[in-house]
């Protein structure tokens, strides 16, 4: 059975320096959860903290259930994917997937005959006497995941595993991972700073900013429904429109701007005559449209980018 994980209030401060601050959530078990944010924003200390590699300053980290206080990362039932993979170069395929299983004493036969049930499950079957260095990108990353896979962990944590690999090559691993977890069961913990890659794979998505949870949701509710500016503009492009509230009303805001009145739905922390943002997807716009919650605008560049172009204009006030 794979295991649920909850973090319980947890911080993690390096001296002066605090890159997480309260932060609560749970994944259940056999989700395939991701923690999405720009650089520097507390996610894989969020990560490290689950595998044992950081004790929290504050909070607790449970994992099936259990305070994981104290414990190293042997002594806990994850196993984590860095983004570097670390293959033993000098090693073939075989054996840098049963590494684990030799550090706990299993005898070569059994090794080998586990390799090659995690190679078939990984469909790189007749692959295991190669070294590293005659893989693909994509066929190291499949053999990280099958060696961390040999020691049968409930948890599985991945480090930004994909951003090294081209564009095609990470759509196609990105289906990959989230088929292996279907077929696993186990559960999965996902870091990325990549907002389309968090999207299409996870069950829920934790979005941080600056060591702070900004919204735990599942990917529609996060783009339809961002419960904070950072969220609105992180997840997905947006146009960003400064005003001035004139009404609320059952759950809608006007919103009154240099470019002119608009009305769209009320986020929390909005009051009369206060300021805002009004926050516009791309796709939301329509150049044929009539009525209110119009624009106008110069259209200055127009950039091809294959399946859609992304179209950049200048209002009328600049």
């Amino acid at each position: 059975m794979s295991h649920s994980v909850e973090l319980q209030h947890v911080g993690m401060a390096f001296g002066q320096t605090r890159a997480v601050t309260d932060v609560s959530f749970t994944v259940e078990g056999g989700e395939f959860f991701s923690i999405l944010g720009p650089s520097g924003c507390g996610k894989t200390t969020i990560l490290r903290m689950i595998a044992g590699f950081l004790q929290p300053t504050e909070g607790k980290v449970l994992i099936g259930g259990r305070d994981m206080a104290g414990l190293g990362p042997d002594q806990r039932p994850t196993a984590m994917i860095f983004q570097s993979l670390a293959l033993f170069p000098l090693m073939p395929v075989w054996e840098n997937i049963a590494f684990g299983l030799e550090a706990r004493g299993v005898d070569k036969a059994t090794r080998r005959a586990k390799a090659e049930e995690l190679l078939r499950l990984v469909a790189l079957e007749g692959f295991a006497d190669r070294m590293p260095n005659e893989l693909s990108g994509g066929q190291r990353q499949r053999v990280a995941i099958a060696r961390a896979l040999a020691v049968e962990p409930q948890v599985l944590l991945l480090d930004e595993p994909l951003s090294a690999l081209d564009l095609k090559l990470r759509q196609h691993m990105r289906a990959e991972l989230r088929a292996l977890q279907k077929r696993t069961g186990v559960t999965f913990i996902y870091i990325t700073h990549d907002q389309s890659e968090a999207l299409a794979m996870s069950d829920r998505v934790a979005v941080m900013s600056a060591g702070v949870l900004q919204q735990v949701g599942v990917p529609r509710e996060l783009y339809d429904n961002p419960a904070t500016p950072f969220v609105a503009r992180f997840v997905g492009e947006t146009n960003t429109i400064e005003g001035k509230v004139t009404a609320i009303a059952d759950g809608m805001a006007t919103v009154e701007c240099a470019q002119g009145r608009f009305t769209g739905r009320a986020g929390s922390g909005l009051a009369l005559g206060g300021t805002c943002h009004l926050y516009v997807r791309p796709e939301a716009l329509n150049s044929r449209a009539e009525g209110a919650n119009k624009l106008t605008a110069t259209i200055e560049r127009i950039d091809f980018e294959g399946a859609f172009a992304m179209a950049y204009g200048r209002l009328e006030n600049g």
